[in-house]
């Protein structure tokens, strides 16, 4: 075994790795915590209106 087919079962691997990123990316069952996680910069935030009041006023001193 040389160097040559060492680089060719390297790439083979990284090539299917890849694949299977793809393939585990696309699948449906990944389809809603991708959704989830697509969503989350447009949640608010979860704190109650006492200390979402309470934090704007100590930004404004």
């Amino acid at each position: 075994m040389d160097i040559n087919d060492l680089r060719s079962f390297v790439t083979v691997l990284a090539f299917a790795t890849f694949i299977g990123i793809v393939l585990w990316a696309w699948s449906g069952r990944q389809k809603q915590a991708f959704d989830e996680a697509a969503n989350l910069p447009f949640a608010e935030d979860e704190l109650p209106a006492s200390a979402r009041s309470a934090s704007k006023e100590s930004h404004h001193e």
